[in-house]
């Protein structure tokens, strides 16, 4: 399924066996009765403290409340404390060194189901030493309360003050300092007990969220029926910051009261529960700031649910569609927090990945309804999303890290139908990947087998973008801001069973004025979101307008400072370095076997481009690791297009005489070329650089591939670049047939003056002489001016009277007898008035059929 749920505890499995073999083990004797063979269904996780160590609680047959724990890194239990009355635990949670146990309990009821929430009940919140057991003080005699210890980062030293958080169900939440000494060698024991500092929190909430890993308290207060979302940040040195405050634009004032990872509930609660609006507030390491809210269910034939944000600066609301209405709806919708994507599934009815690092466009997240294996295989129980990827099934017990299945989603990559499924799957699994050669090598396999399967957009584009993105996204923070992330600017086709209402939204109003970490972060999003309306992401538009330039002034011998173009090539060839230096094995395609310098103009001009435009709006980072970006970024570009040719090359098991032109091309080379082709036209949109070969190769398979006409038209239109390589090999390897004679002769009309003059020489035959001829003539006489004679010709030379020859033959043999440097040009070679002759003689023979 697209969701693998790993597990990382089981309370049957991690604990069950280990209290079984304690209770046999202190029953007299040795043996005895198994206290949990009628009670395990008593047994249930209280609580997850941020170093992953699971809480835990049963109820032996005497009506004992046992609580233990289970260490996440050593995988040991151990038991923490047991009150030796008939109570049950609402709440729980142990300071970082096990010395002080907080825990709240209710008199059980005579049905053994807690009721902690029936009017009258009382619940004793207590703080137990239990490094040794020494005594027990009660905190708190009131309505129903839940008990947290913050857990700051610190040092493996004990704390001197421990910090405790009451949460009540009289809407407020108060913290405890409490400081505790070491007596009599390991007995440890709290300082100064009958009278605990304490301090208010929040008061007059509705509903409140525990972020363990981050050590982070939202709530929500209403101020005028506005519903204020509020964020602290608790810090190891015992103060704590009141973040932000974002309105949100939804109604929590009928809703009741209701608190987010402070309670594991029992399965008799979710029927009640699942009538409460699902809200939940999920982060992550870039700066993201997420409030996803669904309405109470109604079983209709559609359900509603919003995500905000924040990061972004709107909100999107989703509707989807249901196929059936059953009871499985009142169940609820879950939001699952994984990284750059949150989950939203309704049991048995859809399951859609939402991206919330790019959620402009809503072909890149993926959306499935209805009858479909990866609904079907998913929980159909509440799961409950914890802080990171960690995910509570509270029914049965079980602690799952949930992550992306990367192999699920590349199999169902190739039978995706609709272009937007297709764009989200890509985007996906780049973004989960955790072999990144692996997982291109496994796209660019499907590309090629549907290289003409998608309409909306261009799939070498796109993967080129996003892979290009996503290798260098870990880099810095910033890089969604500044560098394209998708070939697409707008997405209009509609997606079946989705409706999609955009609006914008007010940002968070930032409490603080220095930031660290997460928080610097998002608000350097918030930021973007305020003052950076045109986007800032680079574009080849610059590197476009100069390039051209470049060639433009290299066609006119008027090129600028030899400085600044070796400083461009430089550039190149340090991209060219970098490749080679990240390829792990040798190329089959003969790709970077020339100079082709107008790419390596172009490389080097995005390099220089790109550079600039990181430096002028990444401050503080350094200049040395975006020089190094760029050079990953653009060696990236050209590696991708190298993959993709040397994938197709591999399939086809190309060989190296595909680049002679003995023999007639093949099927393998016809799919070659094609895919060659849509590589040149993905890049030219695009205006990425190629890798030098790429233009030689494609201009000879297209010579093998093509009629005539067809390699013509191709020529003409740009598609396929004459390079001197190229046709320098046309010259050498076809021999002189009419057929080849008229290729030839088509080939070289069509070559820009400089080549052409070079690879004239190479062919021995009277066009290429006659070529060769007119550019000598026209060299000569552009500036000439008719002189009186100096001197008296000697015609006996001339064995033609060929009049409009001879007067021609005369000015020339004049011009260069009174002045050679006239005509001391570049490969001139022997080129003079008796060449232009023979060749004018030859050619007019040849047109005569003489």
């Amino acid at each position: 399924m697209a969701l693998r749920l790993v597990a990382d505890f089981d309370l049957r499995k991690d604990v069950l066996p280990w209290l079984r073999a304690a209770s046999a083990a202190a029953a007299p004797g040795g043996g005895g009765p198994d206290i949990l063979e009628n009670n395990y269904e008593s047994l249930r996780i209280l609580n997850i403290e941020r170093n992953g160590n699971v809480i835990y609680t049963y109820k032996d047959d005497k009506g004992n409340v046992f609580f233990g724990l289970y260490d996440y890194q050593t995988k040991q239990n151990e038991h923490l404390y047991t009150f030796e009355k008939d109570l049950q635990a609402v709440s729980c949670s142990v300071n970082s060194e096990r010395t002080l146990l907080a825990a709240s309990l209710v008199q059980a009821a005579k049905e053994g189901k807690r009721n902690e929430l029936q009017p009258g009940s009382k619940c004793l919140t207590l703080l137990v030493e239990i490094h040794p057991v020494n005594n027990v003080k009660v905190l708190k005699v009131d309505s129903c309360i839940w008990v947290q210890f913050l857990h700051p980062h610190v040092e493996s030293r004990p704390l001197p003050v421990n910090h405790l958080l009451l949460i009540s169900e009289e809407k407020y939440i108060e913290q405890f300092h409490i400081q505790v000494i070491q007596e009599d060698g390991n007995r440890v024991v709290i300082k100064n007990s009958g009278h605990l500092p304490r301090e208010r929190i929040a008061e007059d909430f509705v509903w409140a969220q525990w972020d363990m890993s981050e050590q982070r308290l939202y709530y929500i207060d209403l101020k005028k029926s506005k519903s204020i979302l509020k964020c602290i940040q608790f810090y190891a040195d015992e103060h704590f910051t009141l973040m932000f405050e974002a309105p949100l634009d939804i109604s929590l004032s009928n809703s009741g009261f209701k608190l987010v990872n402070f309670r594991y509930d029992d399965i008799q609660d979710q029927e009640k529960l699942s009538r409460h609006p699902t809200l939940c507030v999920f982060t992550n390491h870039t700066g993201s700031l997420c409030v996803c809210y669904c309405p109470s269910p109604d079983p209709q034939e559609q359900i509603t649910y919003s995500v905000f944000y924040f990061h972004k600066g709107h909100s999107k609301t989703f509707t989807a569609a249901l196929e059936s209405v059953d009871s499985g709806v009142t169940k609820g919708v879950t939001f699952l927090n994984l990284d750059y994507y949150v989950a939203v599934y309704l049991p048995g009815h859809f399951f859609h990945l939402l991206n919330i690092q790019h959620p402009d466009l809503i072909c890149h997240s993926l959306f499935l309804t209805g009858n479909n294996e990866v609904i079907d295989l998913l929980p159909h129980r509440p799961l409950q999303s914890l802080s990171g990827s960690l995910v509570l099934d509270r029914c049965s017990g079980k602690l799952y890290r949930a992550l992306l299945n990367q192999s699920y989603l590349l199999e169902f990559l190739w039978n995706a139908r609709l272009d937007c499924e297709k764009m989200a799957l890509m985007h996906c699994v780049l973004s989960c990947g955790r072999d990144p050669r692996q997982t291109e090598a496994k796209i660019i396999q499907w590309i090629s087998e549907n290289i003409s399967a998608c309409h909306s957009f261009d799939l070498i584009q796109e993967f080129i973008i996003a892979s290009s993105y996503w290798s260098i996204y870990p880099e810095t923070s910033n890089m969604d801001t500044l560098l394209p992330y998708s070939s697409l600017l707008t997405w209009d086709t509609e997606i079946p069973g989705i409706t999609l209402v955009t609006e914008e939204i007010p940002l968070p109003l930032m409490k603080v004025h220095s930031f660290k970490g997460y928080w610097e972060k998002l608000n350097a999003n918030l930021e973007y979101v305020k003052y950076s309306k045109p986007h800032l992401h680079y574009n080849n538009s610059m590197v476009r307008r100069e390039w051209l330039s470049l060639i433009s002034e290299e066609k006119t011998r008027k090129r600028r400072s030899m400085v600044y173009v070796r400083n461009i090539l430089d550039n190149a060839m340090k991209v060219i370095s970098n490749l080679e230096a990240r390829s792990a094995e040798p190329r089959l395609t003969p790709l970077f076997q020339e100079e082709d310098n107008h790419q390596r103009l172009l490389m080097g001009l995005m390099v220089s481009e790109l550079k600039d435009h990181l430096l002028r709006h990444l401050q503080g980072v350094e200049k040395k690791k975006i020089e190094q970006m760029v050079l990953d970024y653009v060696s990236k570009l050209l590696d991708l297009i190298c993959q993709i040719l040397e994938a197709s090359w591999r399939k086809h098991n190309l060989h190296p005489w595909v680049l002679h032109f003995d023999r007639r091309a093949s099927a393998a080379e016809y799919a070659v070329f094609h895919i060659m082709t849509r590589i040149l036209e993905a890049t030219n949109s695009l205006f990425l650089p190629l890798p030098p070969g790429f233009h030689t190769l494609h201009t000879i398979l297209g010579v093998r591939c093509l009629p005539l006409h067809n390699l013509l038209h191709y020529i003409d239109n740009g598609v396929l670049l004459l390079t001197e390589t190229a046709v320098t090999r046309l010259m050498k390897d076809l021999d002189n047939t009419e057929k080849n004679e008229k290729l030839k002769f088509s080939i070289i009309v069509r070559l820009p003056p400089l080549i052409g003059q070079k690879i004239c020489r190479l062919w021995d035959h009277p066009v290429s002489s006659n070529i060769i001829s007119r550019n000598h003539v026209k060299h000569l006489l552009q500036n000439y001016n008719k002189q009186p004679q100096s001197c008296v010709m000697d015609k006996t030379s001339f064995s033609v009277e060929f009049l409009p020859l001879n007067f021609l033959i005369e000015i020339l043999t004049d011009m260069e007898s009174s002045d050679p440097a006239l005509y001391a040009f570049e490969g001139h070679d022997n080129v003079d008035a008796k060449f232009v002759e023979e060749a004018a003689l030859k050619h007019t023979t040849a047109l005569l059929g003489l």
